[in-house]
């Protein structure tokens, strides 16, 4: 009988770190726009400890669901698995790109608020 050892592959030290990461960003761009994880599960058609396995990095995401998982959490597959897109200039960011970053992490509400404050200025100075 066949051994089934060559399929399996070690998680590497690595890759561990990477799934961390990965599940820690997809936790804070739930919780920014005030999704619960069974909310969230619910729009992957995936189970709510499925998701809570993602977030701890426990369970490998797999590469087909990255669009869809981007796609609901608004945000690029390159953000979601933490890799540049070759687009962003060399030194620091911007203030306001980092402002920008900021409220993205905020709660939906604040963000709202957030919005609402900048329409006002604008439509002052506009």
């Amino acid at each position: 009988m066949a051994s089934l050892t060559p399929w399996i592959t070690a998680v590497t030290p690595q890759d561990k770190r990477f799934y961390q990461n990965l599940g820690q960003r997809v936790a804070e761009r739930r919780k920014a726009q005030d999704l619960t994880q069974v909310q969230l599960a619910e729009r992957l058609g995936i189970s709510q400890q499925t998701l809570a396995h993602y977030e701890v990095g426990r369970l490998r995401v797999a590469v087909a669901m990255l669009p869809v998982l981007a796609k609901e959490l608004s945000v690029s597959v390159e953000a979601l698995v933490g890799v540049s897109n070759g687009k962003r200039k060399r030194g620091p960011a911007p203030k306001l790109q980092q402002q920008i970053e900021q409220i993205q992490k905020l709660p939906r509400t604040k963000q709202r608020f957030v919005i609402e404050m900048l329409d006002t200025v604008l439509q002052q100075t506009g």
